[in-house]
């Protein structure tokens, strides 16, 4: 419930109302005068200021002008029994939220009070979501040239300023290694942070269906279209729109994504008119762009716009030590997450992840944490704690033994041919950037069969 400060100088009506309002729940404190009021502010900042206009020692205008500099949060809804247009742009121009007329039913009084209250509360998660947003946007970590070099091009594409449209963004680089967070990172060290910063992931949503989610539509515009919509690329207007898999678009939506960017225009579905933009266009990809515009399923003209300020990020096996720095983080992080003690990594466990290839980067690696984090049994990760794959120059304990002894020198998992076999499983995902169904296609096998050779393997995207 709210904190309310009662500002009135009809004492049997403040009484009334404090006393209604306590029942309800809420804390009231009280005031008759104009300095009194004052004085109570100061004492207590109150979360709502119901004020009267007509006090014996001043009004409330002169209240509201004192106050609302030293704070923009506290809701103020001003009371008068005589309202007229001049009041009421005078009391808004002052600061305040709300003008209401004598008499105020306090069944009306509580009512509003829950709308305000509730108001509060949707303010409060949006802030402490963007809050969050905005730490993650921070969290670049790691010592290593390459992510120095990285942050040092998102500062300085980050100060790039224009009206209308932004030039593009096209952040590329392997599965895992957190192109999602670049993209934030761009926005939120921007001088549009204030702005939405929208997303949407392109290979996750159909075709005829992600044309509707960006452009939104009109009513009537096709057969379940009861309403008109708002797209996200009017939700991201003044602000970011980022694209993650960027390369699964269909082409006749890259042909249209190319318009906006081009003149910052675009039109709804069933729409005639057109409508302007100013946002930045992030778009992101695991894939290897070029090749798709060989193979005629990416334009080249888009590709060209799209790199206009290209951002590549390392893989974690080219990063050194980056990898104990983020473990570290991990760590500390998912233990307070799941109120475990502070926890610490053994040095088998700090070796152990030094000498991991890392094929999944980063949401590999913090997923591994994760899980030590949780199953460990004490407040030290040691090695076995971490469930990487086992070394394949270490025999697995506890195999049934075959009856033909080439046979199991053959197929054990620290068999030569093993090794090479896990080895040509990484070599193909580094060179298809951990695209599964392009590696497949590589080595001359299904998808299917290498998702099973992976498992055998322990190779985690």
């Amino acid at each position: 419930m709210a904190s309310l400060l009662i500002i009135d100088d009809e004492r049997v009506w403040l009484k009334n109302a404090a006393r209604f309002l306590e029942r309800a729940g809420h804390s009231v404190r009280t005031a008759g005068t104009l300095a009194e009021g004052l004085s109570a502010f100061q004492a207590e900042a109150p979360d709502v200021v119901l004020l009267d206009y007509r006090l014996p020692d001043g009004s409330g205008l002169d209240f509201i002008r004192q106050v609302r500099p030293r704070d923009a949060a506290v809701h103020i809804l001003l009371v008068t029994g005589h309202g007229s247009i001049e009041l009421a742009v005078d009391a808004m121009k002052a600061g305040a939220d709300d003008l209401l007329t004598k008499p105020v039913g306090l069944s009306e009084l509580r009512e509003r009070l829950a709308l305000i209250g509730q108001a509060q509360r949707d303010a409060g998660r949006l802030r402490y979501f963007d809050a969050r947003e905005r730490e993650a946007s921070q969290s670049l970590l790691g010592d290593s040239e390459a992510m120095q070099q990285l942050r040092q091009r998102i500062a300085r594409l980050a100060a790039v300023q224009a009206e209308g449209m932004l030039p593009p963004v096209l952040i590329t680089g392997e599965t895992g290694v957190g192109k999602e967070l670049v993209a934030r990172a761009c926005h939120f060290q921007s001088d549009r942070a204030q702005a939405p910063f929208v997303e949407i992931n392109c290979a996750a949503i159909p075709a005829p269906l992600l044309e509707s989610e960006l452009f939104g539509h009109e009513r009537g515009a096709f057969t379940d279209a009861k309403e008109r919509r708002q797209g996200l690329l009017e939700a991201a207007d003044g602000g970011t729109l980022f694209l993650d898999e960027v390369g699964e678009l269909d082409l006749g939506l890259q042909a249209k994504l190319l318009k906006v960017i081009e003149d910052g225009r675009f039109r709804r579905l069933g729409a005639v008119q057109e409508r302007q933009l100013a946002l930045r266009i992030v778009a992101a990809t695991n894939q290897d762009l070029e090749q798709r515009v060989a193979a005629g399923l990416f334009r080249a003209d888009l590709y060209f716009r799209l790199r206009v300020l290209p951002l590549q990020v390392a893989p974690l096996r080219e990063r050194g030590a980056d990898v104990l720095l983020l473990a570290g983080h991990f760590c500390e992080q998912f233990a307070k997450r799941y109120r475990r003690p502070a926890m610490r990594l053994s040095d088998s466990a700090l070796a152990a992840l030094r000498a991991h290839c890392w094929p999944g980067n980063v949401r590999e690696l913090r997923n591994v944490i994760e899980q030590a984090v949780l199953m460990a049994p004490g407040a030290q990760i040691e090695a076995l704690d971490l469930l990487l794959p086992r070394s394949s120059a270490e025999p697995q304990a506890g195999a049934p033994p075959l009856p033909n002894a080439e046979l199991a020198a053959v197929d054990a998992p620290g068999s030569r041919l093993d090794r090479m076999e896990r080895e040509a499983l990484l070599q193909a995902l580094a060179a298809a950037r951990g695209n599964v169904s392009q590696a497949a296609r590589e080595l001359g096998i299904s998808r299917d069969t290498l998702r099973y050779r992976m498992e055998k393997h322990a190779i985690v995207l």
